[in-house]
């Protein structure tokens, strides 16, 4: 005779809380549901990643143009990615996950280890102190990406829309990309403005945890009528970019990371002055 089973105090006891997590079955089909993922939005990400990568690949190969070509490519793909899921209805809490990953590899590590490449791996030849030195400024780069990406992550919903906590990182990568596009574009070898360019990346780093307010253009509004002249500016724009891409690209990065602490700084000013008017 079979002894009876004593249910284990331990153990909750109440039905499906055994059961697998996942999709509900569905009928005449065996075992759960398994949840699939998106595609478009997915492969735009993925091809943010392979940029990423690549730009890694090719400053380790000593390629530093299309290294730092490769970082903007990633930023064209993780400017699609968000805004193809949201109008075609398929944004989903696996891809923004991804899309968060995508970030750190492509805007993180990617300019960072550039940079390194580029400028700050001769520094080594000055001593073993100032060898240190120039892989922390690129581990500082990084770290910075990856606690702004953090912070954006778990702040997403509670902050004003119309403007980022801390330079975003794609903005952060185009500063330090375009100095070494703009760099190699002048024939100017990275040793020779590695004082620069560390202050830079270092700069864009701190930029990235600080607290100061970034416009984020989320409120220019891509389904509405525009003015023609919109257009219109929107096209000379691409012209002057075209025109020569590293100088443009290295003035619109830094002028709009420089554009935080100038707002932050006018609006401690016009504070200090409403309390010395009262």
């Amino acid at each position: 005779m079979q002894a009876p089973v004593i249910p284990d105090p331990d153990v909750d006891t109440e039905i499906g809380v055994d059961e697998p997590i996942g999709e509900p079955e569905e009928p005449g089909i065996e075992g759960p549901r398994r949840r699939g993922i998106y595609l478009l939005p997915n492969l735009l990400t993925t091809a943010g990643l392979f940029s990423g990568f690549y730009a890694i690949v090719a400053a380790m190969a000593g390629h530093f143009q299309p290294a730092a070509i490769a970082v903007f490519v990633a930023m064209i793909f993780d400017g699609l990615d968000g805004r193809i899921a949201r109008l075609t209805h398929t944004e989903s809490a696996f891809g923004k996950e991804y899309d968060s990953l995508s970030d750190m590899v492509s805007f993180g590590l990617a300019p960072a280890l550039v940079m390194y490449e580029w400028a700050f791996k001769d520094m080594a030849n000055f001593g073993f102190v100032w060898g240190k030195l120039g892989w922390l400024g690129a581990f500082f780069y990084a770290i910075s990406a990856a606690l702004r990406l953090a912070r954006f992550n778990v702040r997403a919903g509670v902050v004003d829309k119309r403007y980022f906590q801390g330079l975003p990182s794609p903005a952060a990568a185009g500063i330090v990309a375009a100095t070494v596009w703009l760099g190699v574009d002048q024939s100017i070898p990275g040793p020779a403005l590695v004082i620069p360019a560390y202050v830079l990346t270092v700069a864009a780093g701190a930029l990235m945890v600080s607290s100061i307010g970034f416009y984020s253009f989320k409120d220019f509004n891509l389904h509405g009528r525009v003015p023609f002249t919109t257009i219109l500016v929107i096209v000379v724009a691409i012209i002057v970019i075209t025109f020569n891409p590293p100088s443009v690209l290295f003035l619109v990065f830094f002028f709009y990371a420089c554009s935080g602490p100038v707002m932050a700084l006018w609006r401690l000013r016009r504070r200090l002055s409403q309390r010395h008017s009262k």
